[in-house]
């Protein structure tokens, strides 16, 4: 098909946009894989106390979002590369609700990321009560992730009578030594001054679909423009 400026344009930065939205579901499917499988987070997925916690709902979102832009990344690649309008329009069709499913789930995410906190507090209580009573190592490595991140340590404030001192991070002050922030404390404040973290990774992803829905659509737009010029053209002869 002969493509003018703007369709040439169009079709290369739209395999742009799929290739980077084609790392992106593979970076997502990766880490959720990882999460789910890896030794020291699998043993999440097998308490039954935490089928229904934040980790264990955002690690299944991962592999299946990651899972959904590889397949809508296929239709499009397969479509730009063949020109073949069924594809594309496939590919509009899928790239439209995925990017209607990312404003709703960014709106979500934002406005109710005080109840995200609650429910990431509520699953380090649950850790930390299951490894102040068991001592599970997979489970010790997890805290240690979440204080080491969030530089607290446990419910107490105070590291020496800590039931879980030894996942603390190291103190970085004389001050520390006695007295260090709360977990709980700190993960609530996290969520509820960092809001642009949290819609940053909806906002990329947002641009990045729409740009391929546009150039998608005028891709559209001038292969059925060829189409009829060549039907034209063919009836002209005959």
């Amino acid at each position: 098909m002969a493509l003018d400026l703007c369709g040439i344009l169009c079709k290369y930065t739209a395999r742009l946009v799929n290739m980077i939205v084609a790392v992106l579901g593979f970076a997502f499917l990766g880490l959720g894989l990882w999460l789910r499988f890896s030794n020291s987070t699998r043993v999440i997925f097998a308490l039954n106390a935490l089928n229904s916690s934040t980790f264990v709902i955002g690690v299944t979102v991962l592999i299946v979002l990651g899972t959904l832009m590889l397949i809508v990344v296929t239709f499009g690649l397969y479509g730009e590369c063949s020109e073949k309008k069924c594809a594309l329009q496939v590919f509009s069709v899928l790239v439209f609700i995925l990017a209607l499913a990312d404003v709703a789930v960014g709106g979500v995410a934002y406005t109710r990321r005080d109840q995200a906190g609650a429910r990431v507090e509520e699953l380090y209580n649950t850790l930390y009560t299951l490894f102040a009573s068991q001592g599970d190592l997979d489970i010790g490595v997890m805290l240690t992730f979440i204080h080491e991140l969030l530089h607290c340590c446990g419910v107490t404030r105070a590291p020496v009578v800590e039931l879980v001192r030894g996942t603390c991070p190291e103190p970085r002050s004389a001050l520390e030594e006695m007295s260090m922030p709360r977990c709980s404390k700190v993960i609530t404040e996290f969520f509820n001054s960092n809001a642009t973290v949290v819609m940053a990774p909806f906002i990329v992803i947002g641009l990045l679909l729409i740009t391929a829905l546009v150039c998608t659509i005028i891709l559209l737009k001038q292969i059925k423009k060829d189409q009829k010029s060549y039907s034209a053209r063919y009836s002209a002869v005959y």
